[in-house]
């Protein structure tokens, strides 16, 4: 029902109310000892029920406390704990269980009291008290069940939200890998013609010989392929991440993984291809903390050297050093960006638990990361 608009709530917990004070007052009416005093308490103890979600412990006090009231002076039956016993399962719902064994037990006292201990009385009192203790457990076992609901849902977003970022990782990995690839073999080669064409050209025109218009063509053709191929370049790098390893930091923490940050050294802007690598270490690394280390605790240092610029992440989860996992696409992507731009990356399991990545990455090395 707390998944109902607030209208449609209001509207419920009204009804309820509704409900239960005719019940109590259908059942009093039977009663010819019943008095106008007898009937405002059950409407306001009945009434009290409405405003449950909002103040539970206030209905539980103006319940407990009319009720208690209603039965020592009119010595109704079981039914009359109606109200009583709707407050003290909301009570334990919203957290509050000692409130409600207390409220029950002053409920169950002032019933107790209301005559001689006779046979009928105890009998009355033993079922009441059953009543109560069913209150209370089914109103924790409520409580449970919200909170499992909750946590089924935020998982359920936190894998979704993780599908996503992986599906965006593994697309910008791959569209470096073609980069990488056009830049290192196709740039190359046309580079070559290029040069070639040029050089042609240029021996031509010295021995004062006509150049071909096929060499100019492929002269003007390569040096429109290279800027061609130049801007396809700048479209594919155009998507790497943009923001800091911090803002993941601070991301991860406000998706419920408990996160420490210690930057050492003197902090200062670095080169474009050691800034995304940094990013994309951080960024795997929480991504398979928060995925495979469980309730754990991450810490991320970021040692900014003269010359190196060092990253570790550890964890303190449930990898065990005696099966280390088998690296995937992320870890594998990680560790071809540090090697591309001569850094080192280790990233194991540690021996007293959790995972470990470690990555030092050469600051003058970085460039733009080509």
């Amino acid at each position: 029902m707390d998944g109902l608009p607030v209208t449609r709530r209001h509207l419920a917990d009204a009804a309820l109310a509704v409900v239960v004070g005719a019940l109590v007052l259908t059942t009093a009416a039977f009663d010819d000892d019943t008095t106008t005093v007898d009937r405002a308490l059950i409407v306001l103890g009945c009434a009290a029920l409405a405003f449950y979600r909002a103040a539970p412990r206030a209905v539980l006090a103006v319940a407990t406390l009319t009720g208690t009231a209603y039965v020592l002076h009119a010595h109704p039956g079981p039914l009359a704990a109606l109200p009583v016993l709707g407050a003290v399962h909301t009570a334990a719902r919203a957290g509050h269980r000692a409130l409600g064994a207390a409220a029950s037990g002053v409920y169950l006292a002032g019933y107790v009291a209301t005559g001689p201990a006779t046979q009928e009385v105890v009998e009355r009192t033993a079922l009441l008290a059953g009543w109560f203790l069913c209150a209370v457990v089914t109103g924790l076992a409520d409580r449970n069940w919200q909170a499992y609901l909750r946590q089924t849902e935020q998982r359920a977003l936190e894998a979704e939200r993780t599908r996503e970022e992986a599906a965006l990782r593994r697309a910008g990995e791959e569209r470096l890998r073609i980069a990488r690839e056009l830049h290192d073999s196709l740039t190359h080669s046309i580079s070559i013609v290029k040069l070639q064409a040029g050089v042609a050209v240029h021996l031509a025109r010295k021995r004062g010989d006509e150049v071909p218009p096929a060499l100019l063509a492929i002269q003007e053709a390569s040096g429109e392929a290279m800027r061609e191929l130049r801007a396809t370049l700048e479209v594919l790098r155009a998507h790497e991440p943009t923001g800091t390893p911090e803002q993941l930091v601070e991301r991860a923490r406000a998706a419920g993984l408990a996160v420490e940050l210690t930057v050492t050294g003197d902090a200062r802007p670095l080169p474009g291809g050691v800034d995304r690598a940094a990013y994309r270490i951080v960024q795997e690394a929480l991504t398979n903390a928060a995925r495979h280390a469980g309730p754990a605790k991450v810490t991320v240092r970021l040692d900014h050297g003269r010359d190196t610029l060092e990253i570790r992440v550890d964890d303190d989860g449930a990898a065990d050093p005696a099966r280390p996992p088998v690296p995937g696409t992320g870890l594998t992507g990680m560790r071809e960006r540090v090697t591309a731009l001569g850094g080192t990356l280790h990233a194991a399991p540690r021996a007293t638990g959790g995972f470990s990545v470690r990555a030092e990455l050469p600051v003058g090395a970085g460039g733009d990361g080509r």
